[in-house]
């Protein structure tokens, strides 16, 4: 099982409180997921598929003393924190590199089956608090720094590389289908015009090119100018959607009968489609019109949750990073034949 890197690489500062990091919806996600962990006893099994700094993870694995967890993060370096973190419970506790779409290969790993083996999932999507508030990550508009923005800094293509090769064409669709950006057209032209004077390297230098780009009156509502390419290229570069679509039904096959699955999205994108996958699951497969439903067509879910639920106003104020998340969980009833 890969572990990721030393706790030791990590400097001692690089803590979670150093990064101000309060998990979001924690009591929310306690009441959505405890129950499922309180019944399963000592043979609890907890996936946190998005471990980051381990907020969560040492909430559930302090309330439910039977809880086992099994991390998954794509960061090495917030691994290495989270095991810090989480070294008073070394004795129930499993860490693995890898995205979460590599969930079914992560439990294998760990000795336990990809079907029915889990009691309780948390997807606490998006960027995390290290990696915002690490300037050389490059995933801040609000700070210069190199255009990096991969969530595993040890693979995969930048930003960079993604602002300066890739065709006109390809910027406005990732523009405008992963940011939403209205100017997206815009933006990739002068994009391109930019490159070819000289290649774009830092944020300071996309923040710059954004505000000759979007129209003076546009940048006055919705937030910085910046957001929605920002967002966009990260996505992009970590294939965020790609990996929710493969995670999603891997993480599902993986709950046991009563198990529970919490997903907190920060986009609308990611939201749709948590919402798409699951509904499906939550409807009977019988032919419309027959007395009685036909065995093993029943709905395979529960949803817990009415529609995607918001943070509070006092979770905000207390924690503003909670603003966009929305939050949609689910309880595993049934297990369909195959």
């Amino acid at each position: 099982m890969a572990e990721g890197q030393d706790a030791a690489a990590v400097p001692e500062a690089a803590s979670p409180e150093s990064f101000g990091h309060i998990p979001v919806l924690l009591d929310r996600a306690d009441e959505l997921l405890g129950p499922a962990l309180e019944a399963a006893g000592a043979g609890a099994i907890y996936v946190d598929a998005t471990l980051g700094l381990g907020g969560h993870s040492e909430h559930f694995l302090r309330t439910y003393p039977g809880a086992h967890l099994i991390g998954l993060d794509r960061d090495p370096d917030a691994l290495a924190v989270a095991r810090r973190r989480l070294a008073p419970y070394a004795g129930r506790t499993q860490f693995v590199h890898t995205r979460y779409d590599g969930i079914a290969d992560a439990l294998a790993s760990c000795g336990l089956d990809r079907v029915g083996s889990v009691h309780a999932i948390l997807f606490d999507l998006g960027v995390s608090s290290m990696q915002l508030d690490e300037a050389e990550r490059g995933f801040a508009y609000s700070r210069d720094a190199p255009l990096d923005m991969r969530m595993d800094p040890t693979t995969g293509i930048t930003a960079a590389d993604v602002l300066n090769t890739y065709s006109h064409g390809d910027l406005a669709r990732i523009l405008s289908t992963y940011g939403e950006e209205r100017f997206a057209g815009k933006i990739a032209s002068e994009i391109v015009r930019q490159r070819a004077k000289a290649p774009l390297r830092t944020s300071g230098e996309l923040v710059e090119l954004l505000y000759r780009t979007i129209p003076a009156a546009s940048r006055r509502t919705g937030g910085h100018p910046a957001k929605r390419t920002f967002q966009a290229l990260r996505v992009e570069v970590n294939g965020e959607l790609d990996s929710l679509r493969a995670a999603i039904p891997d993480a599902l096959e993986a709950l046991a009968v009563g198990g529970r699955v919490v997903f907190m999205s920060y986009q609308s994108l990611e939201d749709r489609v948590v919402k798409q996958i699951l509904t499906p699951l939550t409807k009977s497969k019988s032919p419309e019109g027959l007395p009685v439903e036909l065995p093993g067509t029943g709905p395979e879910l529960r949803m817990l949750t009415r529609g995607a639920e918001r943070a509070t106003e006092q979770e905000i104020e207390a924690n503003p990073r909670s603003a966009p998340v929305r939050l949609r969980a689910a309880e595993r009833i049934a297990r369909r034949y195959r």
